[in-house]
C-alpha cells in the first residue's frame, strides 16, 4: 500500500510473518500528516501483528510527525502490542535524542 502527497512523502507497507513494516520516505511534516495517519490508523489497532516503522529513507520529520509516532507508541503500549522504530537516520536520531524521545523508541527496539 502506498500513499503519496506528492513526491515529498511516501509510506509503503509490507506484511510478512506476522509483522507489518511501514517504510517512510521523504519528509514527514504537517502537510502530509493526514495521509500518514490514514495509512497508520488501521495498522495501529491491529494488535495481532507486530508493527515496525522503518525510517531509513526519511529525510525530515517535524513535531507533527514526532507526535504521530508518540501517539502510535502510546496506543500500541496500551494494547500490549509490539511497536518498533528501526533504521533511524543520524539527523533524525539526533532530533529524537534532543527531544528526549529516543529512550522510548530505544527501549522498544532493544527489549532486554
Amino acid at each position: 500500500m502506498n500513499t503519496n502527497k506528492s513526491d515529498k512523502f511516501n509510506a509503503t507497507t509490507q506484511v510478512e510473518d506476522g509483522t507489518c513494516t511501514v517504510y517512510l520516505k521523504g519528509e514527514l511534516d504537517l502537510s502530509v500528516a493526514p495521509d500518514f495517519r490514514q495509512v497508520m490508523e488501521p495498522l495501529v489497532g491491529d494488535g495481532e501483528v507486530d508493527l515496525v516503522i522503518n525510517l531509513k529513507d526519511l529525510k525530515y520529520i517535524d513535531s507533527t510527525g514526532i507526535g504521530i509516532l508518540l501517539s502510535i507508541l502510546k496506543a500500541r503500549h496500551g494494547m500490549s502490542a509490539q511497536f518498533l522504530v528501526r533504521e533511524v537516520p543520524a539527523q533524525i536520531q539526533k532530533l529524537f535524542d534532543m527531544t528526549g524521545i529516543a529512550k522510548f523508541f530505544a527501549s522498544q527496539e532493544n527489549p532486554q
